[in-house]
């Protein structure tokens, strides 16, 4: 540990408290904050109810199958980075020397290196595995679309808790998902610690900021929040 020094490892601790302490908080709500999951969770809730009045169910398995696809791009994505990120790990004397010959960047120790290439590889595996967990549970909502009780019963309350445990189920999906791209913006500001300490623990403040803003602040939140919520009831087994 002696060749890893000490404003390395205080920055790296910056950041895991940070990444740590802002999930715990953005995702520990429970719907009792507005935020962009809270303010979807209702609409997801609304639109499963509306699926158990139509007869024909294309459009809802279309809507899920482009998610699941945004949902596979982000796993290929990351698996590639992965591997690019092995190689790196492999050649950390190349990838060391190129680095360091740029301008305002930190002399490091080869120790100090392979942590940092560790640190990344830790994060987009996290990010994979909340990818991969997504697109499963997206493909057990497709599944529960399938299963979903006939027009007939959609006012019963079996078929509202099936519908409101479909939607959960879509919910949980997003939530991983929301969680695997948070990890890529963790992940950019982890590629700043190569070039200094310092800088690696001001733009996780940054990060911090800018994800907060979107999912708390942005202008997005306000449009959805503002949306009324249509009917439920409504019978659009003809539609």
């Amino acid at each position: 540990m002696s060749e890893i020094a000490v404003t390395d490892l205080m920055a790296l601790v910056w950041f895991l408290a940070l990444w740590c302490g802002y999930t715990y908080y953005a995702d520990g709500m429970k719907g009792e904050g507005r935020t962009l999951l809270t303010v979807m969770r209702k609409h997801r809730e609304v639109w499963m109810v509306r699926m158990l009045n139509r007869e024909n169910r294309v459009a809802d398995t279309t809507i899920l199958s482009a998610i699941m696809r945004s949902v596979g791009l982000f796993t290929t994505t990351t698996l590639f980075i992965l591997a690019g990120l092995l190689a790196i790990l492999g050649a950390v004397d190349k990838a060391q020397s190129l680095v360091q010959g740029l301008p305002f960047v930190e002399a490091s120790s080869r120790v100090a290196w392979e942590l940092k290439v560790l640190l990344l590889l830790m994060i987009f595996i996290y990010a994979f595995f909340k990818f991969a967990w997504s697109l499963r549970q997206l493909n057990y909502a497709l599944v529960l679309i399938g299963a979903a009780p006939p027009p007939s019963d959609a006012r019963l309350p079996s078929a509202i808790q099936f519908a409101h445990g479909t939607a959960r189920i879509i919910s949980g999906s997003v939530l991983n998902l929301n969680r695997g791209v948070r990890a890529y913006y963790f992940g950019l500001a982890a590629l700043s610690w190569f070039l200094h300490p310092i800088l690696f623990a001001l733009i996780t403040i940054w990060v911090v900021a800018v994800v907060y803003r979107r999912e708390f602040r942005s202008f997005t939140l306000t449009l959805l929040d503002n949306i009324p919520e249509p009917d439920i009831h409504t019978d659009d087994s003809k539609s």
